[in-house]
């Protein structure tokens, strides 16, 4: 059984919303985070290492960081619409999506966010880089890896919905956030987001 270390309205949504992209059976073992306002704090009952969010429990197994637990899905399930599996054309371009979002997109925007790139002309060149990388890509073509979505899209599209500054204007973003808004597993995802403890 699939158990997802959940707290609502934070990162562990984006894992929430890929499990009703999979069609997945599992179950949500609620946790509390320590919150940017200072409330909430460490749960005993989440395996994460350093309190936070995403978990994941499967089998006796823990595996934590959203990439690493979406590659874990989409690979437990192969042949699922949100991943591409060993062995096919879109593998690595899959793989390097998921490493990039990790490695490069969420660092380079939360060091803009934080104003560092505005004294540091290495840290603005590599935000810039990233943010012309994103939006040619969804200039090119409708998701990450051409015509159907991944779990990447998952991932960056709900910080997006977070979020929209992440990435600079661009109707090529705001009509990939919109596509991605439309999904029917975006709104049954969001029907249980908070709802575990009622």
């Amino acid at each position: 059984m699939l158990t997802l270390v959940h707290a609502p309205q934070s990162r562990s949504f984006r894992i929430l919303w890929l499990l009703e992209e999979l069609g997945a059976g599992y179950d949500i073992r609620a946790v509390s985070i320590r919150r940017r306002d200072g409330s909430g704090g460490n749960d005993p009952n989440n395996p994460h290492p350093h309190g936070q969010v995403p978990a994941l429990l499967h089998d006796g197994a823990v595996v934590t960081e959203t990439t690493a637990i979406a590659l874990y899905l989409t690979d437990l399930f192969p042949g699922c619409a949100m991943g591409r599996d060993a062995g096919t054309h879109e593998r690595g371009p899959y793989l390097s999506w998921l490493a990039y979002y990790a490695g490069v997109i969420e660092p380079a925007a939360i060091t803009h966010m934080n104003g560092w790139t505005s004294g540091n002309a290495e840290a603005a060149r590599i935000h810039k880089a990233m943010c012309d990388h994103v939006i040619s890509t969804l200039e090119r073509q409708p998701y990450l890896i051409g015509d159907r979505p991944c779990s990447v899209d998952v991932i960056l599209s709900s910080s997006l919905m977070w979020m929209r500054a992440l990435l600079p204007e661009s109707n090529a973003v705001d009509d990939y956030v919109a596509r991605m808004a439309a999904r029917p597993a975006l709104a049954r995802a969001q029907a249980k987001d908070g709802m575990e403890g009622k």
